[in-house]
């Protein structure tokens, strides 16, 4: 049996080794690494994707690894994490995105009752008592990601988030959410996948 077929029975988590790499042949010893760390010493090129259950101090679950060579490229962003449904945000504002240029305007746009923005990695929220699905609609399209209701929250949002990492921030939001992320540890950097808003009455959502 191969390293990446025992890696997935062992971590009970699919693991994807890239074409290049399935008869090439490793040496490696190491004892009592994380996962990251550990995965680094097996390729070039380690992709890691994550089920972030807001409801729980448990640590991200991986739920896919992939195993890559240096020169192939990033694997599909719904290779593991799959959605059948998206939710969608249907406004009338056709200004939306358009800077204002005067003051007036530009006070009128800090007093809005919910304003995201995503710049540097980092999300910025600021929200008065919007619905929470809302909110995480609006951070979705910011994103560039789907996001799944499937749970019609009564709940409002009323908060100042300033500049915190995606998950950080989301975490703040409510503990209903599941949040799915991408890390690339060759470079360091970690990319939101999908957002789920679910029901705390019913089983967490699967089939991702």
């Amino acid at each position: 049996m191969d390293v990446s077929q025992e890696l997935s029975k062992r971590l009970k988590v699919p693991v994807f080794l890239g074409s290049s790499l399935e008869k090439e042949l490793i040496s490696v010893e190491f004892n009592e690494l994380t996962l990251e760390p550990a995965l680094q010493l097996l390729a070039p090129a380690v992709y890691i994707d994550y089920e972030v259950n807001m409801a729980t101090a448990v640590p991200p679950q991986a739920i896919g690894i992939f195993l890559y060579a240096d020169n192939q490229s990033e694997p599909p962003l719904n290779a593991v994490v799959l959605g059948n449904t998206q939710s969608l945000l249907i406004e009338g504002n056709t200004e939306e995105g358009v800077e204002p240029q005067s003051e007036e305007d530009k006070k009128k746009k800090e007093e809005e009752p919910l304003r995201i923005l995503f710049e540097k990695n980092h999300l910025s929220v600021k929200a008065k008592q919007q619905p929470l699905s809302l909110v995480l609609l609006k951070i979705g399209e910011q994103l560039g990601i789907p996001v799944d209701i499937r749970y019609s929250s009564t709940n409002t949002v009323s908060t100042e988030i300033n500049k915190l990492p995606v998950e950080d921030a989301i975490r703040q939001l409510s503990p209903n959410i599941l949040l799915f992320v991408r890390a690339d540890l060759q470079h360091a950097e970690r990319r939101a996948l999908r957002l789920v808003l679910y029901d705390p009455a019913k089983t967490i959502p699967g089939g991702f």
